[in-house]
């Protein structure tokens, strides 16, 4: 009768082998085998490195282009020249380019005026006020929005219907801000039946929604 100790065994030798008692394979001689050569390994990842050294080559390549650049500015008069003329032919560029920018936003101005004067204002005293108090506070929205054209359009539609618009203008001179303004002084110059005093150019904190209409 077998003891523990050797069923123990039994056991380990069974999960190890598979079967107790199992023959042993015959060992194959290694000389039988072809010998086949290992491919060479290939990396994928084989993107030539950026030697530290690079980023200096390229500070002192700058720096040298420097110190020629200013060194034939203060030794080649022709040089100079040019150079003068490139700076004034950029400045020259960028202030038409100016001119153009502002004229075309006159143009756009006075087709936004004409389309509000198209549309028309109310005559009647009560349908002034309440057009007047959404303008203003539609205006009043848009600026802080940071859309300066319209709110500066709905100032305007509110002062066309104002009983007194240079007092609306003083009252818009402390509430509204100066890139507003600047558009609304274009838009008043386009509108010849608008008849307002100047801006005062004052600022303050207090409000214009609760502007009565006489």
């Amino acid at each position: 009768m077998p003891t523990t100790n050797t069923i123990v065994l039994a056991t380990v030798g069974t999960l190890a082998t598979g079967i107790l008692g199992a023959p042993s394979k015959p060992q194959i001689a290694s000389a039988s085998l072809p010998t086949t050569p290992l491919a060479p390994t290939i990396h994928h990842d084989a993107r030539p490195r950026v030697p530290f050294r690079s980023c200096d080559y390229t500070r002192q390549l700058t720096s040298k282009s420097a110190i020629y650049f200013d060194h034939r500015r203060r030794t080649d008069p022709n040089f100079r020249k040019s150079l003068k003329k490139e700076v004034k032919k950029q400045a020259r560029a960028a202030r038409e380019q100016a001119e153009l920018d502002q004229k075309r936003e006159r143009e756009f101005v006075k087709i936004r005026v004409a389309e509000a004067k198209e549309d028309g204002f109310p005559h009647d005293s009560d349908e002034k006020e309440s057009y007047f108090m959404v303008e203003v506070e539609k205006g009043e929205r848009l600026q802080a929005d940071g859309s300066n054209f319209e709110a500066a359009l709905c100032f305007y539609k509110a002062l066309k219907v104002y009983p007194s618009p240079a007092d609306l203008i003083t009252i818009y001179d402390k509430t509204v801000s100066k890139p507003v303004l600047d558009l609304l002084a274009e838009m008043i110059a386009a509108d010849e039946e608008l008849q307002v005093g100047p801006f005062a150019g004052s600022a303050s904190d207090s409000g214009i929604a609760g502007v009565p209409l006489d």
